[in-house]
């Protein structure tokens, strides 16, 4: 029997509205679908055909074993069908599909990658800020909290980078992750967190690096949400520019008030001088 082939593709932040229409092409082909975690589960709606299979995965949660998704994929494919597999945001953003696609080209399955809006990105919109404005930035890094290995990254080299730092996964570890930048970057950094991004649950908090771990807990913010760092957050839409129904925004002191003296006085209350 001819293979079929495996569709790894992104669904985007949660809002239905931007998934690609090619993203609902390969849907509506899909003879399996399997669903991540923090895919909205009406997708299924979209694909008709399929056998809807869903094969979570959350952090501190019982989660699907990774080798166990991808022998599904396989054996579906070498039965001759189309899988779609559906993460959340972007395929090719922190969600394994490097692996997924080594294994699944390994067995001589064709796979298709269809591009979804990473809820990084989605977090800037909701924000309505450029993550590599030029007048704050050198550009931006994506970077997750969560290694395999379990070693933290070189936050030492992302701060010196003076690029926007755009966190994944670092919710469980916010206290560690603050702790971390506090180190190279003054507290009053501009910072925030937007949970549920793009969707109706969406919570934005707006805040400086120095306030951020508490002010994000205060606030009962959890995962799945993404932490912002630099310059560039310090434009974000606040207050009353930003008032949408449904969506809750919570703002902590504004980061445009704070003047190099305010950091310095911030630095040395922290004890980094």
């Amino acid at each position: 029997m001819k293979p079929g082939r495996v569709i790894l593709m992104g669904a985007g932040p949660g809002d239905p509205d931007l998934l690609t229409r090619k993203a609902v092409r390969a849907l509506l082909s899909a003879e399996v679908l399997l669903l991540d975690e923090l895919v909205p589960p009406d997708i299924a709606e979209l694909a008709p055909r399929a056998r809807v299979l869903r094969v979570g995965k959350r952090g501190g949660c019982r989660s699907t074993p990774q080798p166990f998704i991808q022998r599904l994929m396989r054996r579906y494919a070498l039965q001759g069908r189309t899988v779609v597999r559906v993460k959340g945001g972007e395929a090719l953003m922190f969600g394994r599909a490097g692996e997924e696609i080594a294994f699944l080209e390994a067995a001589g399955i064709e796979v298709e990658l269809v591009n979804g809006i990473s809820s990084g990105m989605a977090a800037a919109a909701a924000l309505g800020i450029s993550l590599t404005h030029r007048d704050h930035c050198h550009g931006v890094s994506f970077v997750t909290a969560h290694t395999q290995d379990g070693l933290p990254p070189d936050w030492q080299a992302l701060a010196r980078s003076r690029t926007t730092l755009v966190i994944y996964m670092g919710m469980r570890r916010i206290e560690e992750v603050t702790a971390s930048l506090l180190a190279h970057l003054p507290p009053s950094t501009p910072a925030a967190v937007v949970q549920w991004a793009s969707t109706p649950r969406e919570t934005r908090l707006v805040t400086r690096l120095g306030r951020l771990a508490d002010d994000a807990r205060e606030a009962g913010l959890g995962s799945p949400a993404i932490i912002l760092v630099g310059d560039a957050i310090g434009l974000a839409r606040t207050g009353d520019r930003r008032r949408e129904a449904g969506v809750r925004s919570i703002d902590g002191p504004d980061p445009s008030r704070f003047d190099s003296q305010d950091a310095v006085a911030e630095i040395q209350r922290a004890g980094a001088m």
